[in-house]
Parts: C-alpha cells; structure tokens; sequence
C-alpha cells in the first residue's frame, strides 16, 4: 500500500526505486548511557568478615585446647589417686573374697557331713587357680 501511495502504482520496478533511509545517530551522536552500578556501601568489607570469622575460630580452638588441658589435669589427678587407693582396696577386697570363700567351706562342711571322705574346701579338679571373677561379688556377702 506505501508503494501505491509514493509511486501512484502497484508493484515495484525497481528496488532502485525506493527512497534511501538509513539510521544514523542524531547529529552530536547518542546521550550516554549510565552503566555502572552505584550501590550505597553497607556492611563490612569480606576481609573484615574473614578476619573477624579467623579470630573467633581462633579464640574457639584456644578454649578448646585450654578444655583438654583441663580435662588431662583431672584424669591424671584421678589417676593418681586411684593408684594410691587401690592396694587399700584391693587389700578390703580380698578380706571380703576370703570371708566369703570361709562361709562357702562351712557351707560346704555342713551340706557334705553325711558323706564319708569327703574334705570340704578341696577342689575337686585339677587345674590352674586364677582369681576369682566379681560375681561372687555381687552377692550379700554379710
């Protein structure tokens, strides 16, 4: 329909015929464009925020080394203790494992009175003697 009303006929001829338009910029050329993005400045830098995170990882690790420490002390404090302790203690226990082995022969004495040869508190098999466990331990032994 442009071509009808320019040229009064339908149809081209010629793509000569057609006027010449080409872009150009305005003359001075084009208003600059504003690319750069200007934010306002919040917040620490990321080395302030690295540096703030090292020390309190630092000050964690120096509470938990100081934690260790702490905790070795009292180990070898009870440590220490118990070995001091342990030959009363062993010495209470084997009062209590002879007591106990005492009122098991009589026990014993008294179960087997009716049978002729028999010796109360004599193993009745041959093997190696190896400390007693702790479940005779566990019984009431008054």
């Amino acid at each position: 329909m442009t071509e009808f009303l320019k040229r009064g006929s339908p149809g081209l001829a010629s793509i000569k015929d057609l006027p010449v338009l080409q872009d150009a910029p305005p003359p001075g050329g084009f208003p600059s464009i504003r690319i750069e993005r200007r934010l306002p400045n919040t917040g620490p830098t990321g080395v302030a925020i690295f540096g703030i995170t090292a020390a309190v990882m630092g000050y964690g690790f120096y509470q938990l080394y100081q934690q260790k420490q702490d905790k070795k002390f009292q180990a070898d404090e009870i440590h220490t203790v118990r070995s001091i302790v342990h030959p009363i203690l062993q010495a209470e226990w084997d009062l209590r494992y002879l007591e106990h082995q005492r009122k098991e022969v009589e026990k014993e004495a008294e179960i087997m009175k009716n049978v002729p040869g028999w010796k109360a508190g004599e193993p009745t098999t041959k093997h190696r003697w190896l400390p007693p466990n702790e479940s005779w331990a566990k019984r009431s032994l008054v």
